[in-house]
C-alpha cells in the first residue's frame, strides 16, 4: 500500500416512553388441522413443527425463532418453506380464514426482531424461493424471487459485468426479499440511491392470499400510484414480498480506496466536503470508524492497515472509495486529492493509505466490513441504527457513554463499550453499545428512551436502513408525528384488516 504522512450534552425534549407487549387475543395457535391442510399445499420437507403429526425436533426450529444476535427469542411452533408464489397465496389465504398470524422471515440477519415471532404466529420462512427468473444484460434489470442472497444474486450477474445496486456486510446470507421489506441501505446507496429509487417492481402477496403483480421492468410507469413503494419498507406488515424487479449498474471498470487518519473527529465534515468536491462522481463510498470500533478491530485481527506510529493519538478514520470507468483518470483524481490534503497549512488527516492490488483493497474494506462481527465477539450487543446530522456523530457516541458512566453501568461488569461507525455519506450512525456479559433490563432501561431522545433532539430518525421490527415500535413517535402514524394506520387497516400479517411489527 501507498503509505501517506503529515461533546455537548443535549436539552431533551419530554415524550411517553413505553415496552408494551403487544397481546393477539385476536389470533389463533396453529393446530393439527392446520398442519393437515398445509399438508396439501407444502411437500413434507417443506414444513417444521413440533406438533406431533410432524415432531420437527426443537432443534431444527431454533433457528427460526431466534435471531443471529441471540436477542430475539420467538415462538413459532411450526415453519413453512413454500417454493412458488402460489404456495405463498394459498397459505396466506387459509391463515386469513383461520386468523393465524404469519412472519414472514428472510435470512434471519435483522437486527430489530422485525422477523422472530412474538407470540403464536407461523413461521413463513422465503429461503426455497432462490430462483432467478430472468436478467436482462442491456438494460440491466433484474428479476428474481425474493429468497434469492444478496451475494448469489451478485454472482450471477457479475459475468454479465453488473453489480447489485447494494452491498451489505450479510450478503452472504441476507435475501432480497428481506433487504426490500427493511428498505436496505449499505455501503453503495451514497453511489446507486436506495431501493426506492432501483426497484422496478414487486411481486406481493397480500393479507388475504391476492397476488398483487406489478413485477414491471420498466424504468418509467407514471400510471397512478406506485404501489410498490408501500411494500419497500414495509417489513412484511402489508404484504408478503415474493419476486423483485431491480435495476443493476453496469460494473465499474477501476475501483481504488483510501484509509485515511485523522486527527479529531471535527475533521470528518471538512474532510468530506474536500473528498466529494475533488472526487466528484467517482466516489462510491465514505465511511466513518471511531477510535474504538478502530481499536476493537485491531484486537480481533482486522489490519493493521496503519502502523501505530502512524496512527498516534487519531481520533477517527475514514474509507473513501471510488468506482468508474477508467483507472489512470481516476487515480489521477485520487493522487491530487492525497497531494492537497497532505500539503494543506492545516492537515484535516494524520496519515493514510492507498491501495495498491486488489488484494490491498479487499483488506481496507475487510476492516469496515469485519465491524460487525468483532461486536458480536465482544459481548451483546445492544445496536442502534440511527440516522443525525453528521456533525453530530461523536456527540452522540459521546453521550450515551456519559449516560453509561454516570449510572455506574460502564466498564466490564456492564457497558464494556460504546462505539460509533457508518456511512457519512447518508447520515447513518451505527451506534454499538456493548454488554460484555450479556443482555440486561437494567442496562436496556439506562439506554432506551434516552438514546431516541438524543436523536429526536437533533430531528434525527430512530431507524437509518435497519427498519422497525418489534424493538423502536414504541420509539416510532421520536421520529414520527400523530397524524403521521395515524395515516400509517389506517393504511395497515386497508391492506390487512385481521391483523394477520407480521403483528406487532413497526406500529404502535
Amino acid at each position: 500500500m501507498l503509505r501517506l504522512h503529515n461533546s455537548i450534552r443535549p436539552a431533551f425534549r419530554s415524550r411517553r416512553w413505553a415496552h408494551n407487549i403487544p397481546t393477539f387475543s385476536h389470533l389463533n395457535s396453529v393446530n393439527e388441522e392446520d398442519i393437515a391442510h398445509f399438508s396439501s399445499i407444502l411437500a413434507p420437507t417443506s414444513i417444521l413443527s413440533t406438533l406431533s403429526s410432524v415432531s420437527t425436533p426443537a432443534d431444527d426450529i431454533a433457528p427460526y425463532n431466534v435471531d443471529w444476535m441471540g436477542k430475539y427469542h420467538g415462538q413459532a411452533n411450526s415453519v413453512l418453506r413454500p417454493r412458488t408464489t402460489q404456495q405463498v397465496s394459498e397459505i396466506v389465504k387459509y391463515c386469513a380464514q383461520r386468523k393465524i398470524g404469519i412472519v414472514p422471515q428472510g435470512g434471519n440477519t435483522g437486527l430489530v426482531g422485525g422477523g422472530i415471532s412474538l407470540q403464536k404466529e407461523i413461521v413463513l420462512s422465503l429461503g426455497a424461493m432462490n430462483n432467478v427468473r430472468s436478467f436482462d444484460p442491456v438494460s440491466g434489470v433484474l428479476v428474481a424471487d425474493a429468497g434469492c442472497i444478496l451475494q448469489s444474486l451478485s454472482e450471477y450477474i457479475a459475468p454479465h459485468n453488473h453489480i447489485m445496486p447494494l452491498d451489505l456486510g450479510a450478503k452472504g446470507s441476507c435475501q432480497i426479499g428481506g433487504n426490500i421489506s427493511t428498505n436496505a441501505g449499505g455501503l453503495r446507496l451514497l453511489r446507486y440511491g436506495s431501493l426506492h429509487g432501483t426497484v422496478l417492481g414487486l411481486e406481493v402477496v397480500l393479507p388475504d392470499g391476492t397476488i398483487l403483480d406489478q413485477l414491471s421492468t420498466l424504468r418509467k410507469d407514471n400510471t397512478g400510484y406506485d404501489l410498490k413503494q408501500l411494500f419497500i419498507g414495509g417489513e412484511g406488515t402489508l404484504g408478503i414480498v415474493t419476486g423483485v424487479s431491480i435495476l443493476t449498474p453496469p460494473a465499474p471498470q477501476a475501483t481504488n480506496n483510501i484509509f485515511l487518519a485523522l486527527p479529531r473527529f471535527d475533521n470528518v465534515l471538512p474532510l468530506f466536503q474536500t473528498v466529494k468536491r475533488q472526487l466528484g462522481e467517482i466516489m462510491s463510498a465514505f465511511e466513518y470508524i471511531d477510535r474504538t470500533a478502530y481499536d476493537m478491530g485491531l484486537q480481533h485481527g482486522l489490519g493493521p492497515l496503519l502502523s501505530a506510529d502512524e496512527v498516534g493519538d487519531s481520533q477517527c478514520f475514514v474509507l473513501v472509495e471510488t468506482s468508474g470507468g477508467n483507472q489512470d483518470h481516476d487515480l489521477e483524481k485520487l493522487n491530487n486529492l492525497l497531494e492537497s490534503l497532505l500539503t494543506a497549512d492545516e492537515p484535516l488527516i494524520n496519515t493514510g493509505v492507498l491501495s495498491q492490488s486488489p488484494t490491498q483493497f479487499n483488506s481496507i474494506w475487510a476492516l469496515r466490513e469485519g465491524l460487525t462481527e468483532c461486536v458480536q465477539k465482544e459481548g451483546k450487543p445492544y445496536k442502534y441504527d440511527v440516522s443525525v446530522p453528521l456533525a453530530d456523530f461523536q456527540k452522540v457516541v459521546d453521550a450515551v457513554r456519559e449516560r453509561m458512566i454516570s449510572k455506574g453501568l460502564y466498564g466490564d461488569h456492564a457497558i464494556s463499550k460504546v462505539m460509533g461507525y457508518g456511512h457519512v455519506g447518508d447520515g447513518n450512525l451505527h451506534l454499538n453499545v456493548i454488554a460484555k456479559h450479556g443482555y440486561r433490563p437494567e442496562l436496556e432501561a439506562a439506554l432506551e428512551p434516552f438514546i431516541y431522545e438524543i436523536v429526536a433532539d437533533r430531528k434525527g430518525s430512530v431507524s437509518a436502513e435497519h427498519g422497525i421490527g418489534s424493538m423502536k415500535r414504541d420509539a416510532l413517535h421520536y421520529s414520527k408525528s400523530e397524524v403521521s402514524i395515524e395515516w400509517m394506520r389506517k393504511v395497515k387497516q386497508v391492506f390487512d384488516p385481521l391483523n394477520i400479517m407480521n403483528p406487532g411489527k413497526v406500529l404502535p
